[in-house]
């Protein structure tokens, strides 16, 4: 896969804005009709001038479904993003509906953003770490030290990864073993929670399902993303500590 950005270190100059400066990724599941998922994009460092030439600096939420044809490549996101320094709108609204119209059309969906003034608190969950037993459906299980690697850079991203089944009970060992699996793979986010989706939904025969990953963020930005068998997803756009 070719990038513009990703891996290369003359990239860091801010450049002026344009729809251009963003990078599609092929989702790397084609049926993706066969469960649900969102993608939450946390940017904290989203800055522009107001009506009045000041600097307004925001955190955004940037959803996109899991049945677009495309995501976007994080560090294009970044350089994009970051081109609206010093571009003046009335209201941020105005600036929302710019990136809600060019990463739809890169994406081929609608894409959704917002203003995040605050995080609902993660949900109550067990340590799935160094558990021995067989779990009970209707629990929320949390794995922390999820480690996978950037199939571009080779270099490590981190996350906690949420478990929930409101159908069967769920052997702690076997699912253990297979996020530990991917501590020296090279996959996307999107990518590393849609093989632990479909794994553990085809393999393990686990019915009810819903994973999230909670990724650590990179460069100003963290990407969530969320698998379910559900349309109703359980999982809000939480934050956790270390995020």
């Amino acid at each position: 896969m070719k990038v513009k950005y990703l891996g290369n270190k003359n990239s860091t100059k801010v450049l002026e804005y344009s729809p251009n400066l963003l990078d599609s990724v092929k989702r790397s599941q084609i049926n993706t009709m066969s469960y649900y998922g969102i993608d939450y994009w946390n940017v904290y460092e989203f800055s522009f001038l107001n009506a009045e030439n000041k600097p307004n600096l925001e955190t955004i939420e940037i959803k996109i479904s899991v049945d677009s044809n495309f995501t976007v490549e994080s560090k294009s996101l970044k350089i994009y993003l970051a081109s609206f320094y010093k571009r003046k709108f009335k209201d941020s609204i105005n600036a929302y509906t710019i990136i809600e119209r060019d990463l739809s059309k890169l994406t081929n969906s609608k894409v959704k953003v917002k203003r995040k003034i605050k995080y609902d608190s993660p949900p109550k969950s067990i340590k799935l770490n160094g558990l021995l037993k067989t779990i009970k459906k209707n629990t929320v299980m949390k794995f922390e030290g999820f480690r996978s690697i950037c199939p571009v850079t080779s270099q490590p991203d981190w996350a906690n990864i949420y478990i929930h089944s409101s159908s069967d009970s769920i052997d702690s060992i076997k699912i253990i073993k297979l996020l530990k699996s991917f501590r020296e793979k090279g996959d996307f986010h999107e990518a590393c929670i849609d093989s632990i989706f479909l794994t553990l939904r085809d393999q393990f025969k686990i019915r009810d399902l819903t994973v999230c990953g909670r990724f650590l963020r990179r460069g100003g930005i963290d990407i969530n993303p969320i698998r379910s068998s559900n349309k109703k997803i359980i999982f809000k756009n939480f934050r956790d500590f270390n995020q």
